[in-house]
């Protein structure tokens, strides 16, 4: 298998593993919580959410930073900072939603989970792209 193709076998396996943990996920019944109760699962999407927000804001600073708009530096630390945040926002993420048991309300952090998918990849882009032109104005 070639590497042009490692993006599709991944989406497969993903789709695979989840089309067999939905039906045994659905037989669960789970017991809303409180919406202002902290449970472990929102604590965690939370942490990765903030951790993810602190990693688009890097990489917007050091994308701009890279293009010269801002301050007279290159941006590299930022942009290094805005992948490694945004890498673990994604796993813990991914993490939480592949722990949860229920939906929204049920007190397992997967609408933050959700968000923490959305947020780490921007971050991660984000810091990609300064990265990449820290490299070329260098």
């Amino acid at each position: 298998m070639s590497l042009r193709h490692l993006p599709a076998a991944a989406a497969a396996a993903l789709l695979t593993i989840a089309g067999r943990t939905t039906p045994a996920a659905a037989r669960v019944l789970v017991q809303p919580v409180g919406a202002y109760t902290l449970t472990a699962g929102r604590l965690w999407s939370l942490a990765a959410a903030l951790l993810g927000l602190a990693g688009v804001v890097a990489g917007g600073l050091a994308l701009a930073r890279a293009t010269g708009r801002i301050g007279a530096g290159t941006g590299r630390r930022g942009a290094v900072v805005a992948l490694a945040a945004g890498l673990t926002c994604t796993v813990i993420g991914g993490l939480v939603v592949a722990a949860a048991k229920g939906g929204p309300g049920t007190g397992y952090g997967i609408v933050g989970g959700w968000v923490d998918l959305v947020a780490g990849p921007i971050a991660m882009l984000l810091g990609g792209l300064a990265l990449a032109r820290s490299r070329r104005t260098a």
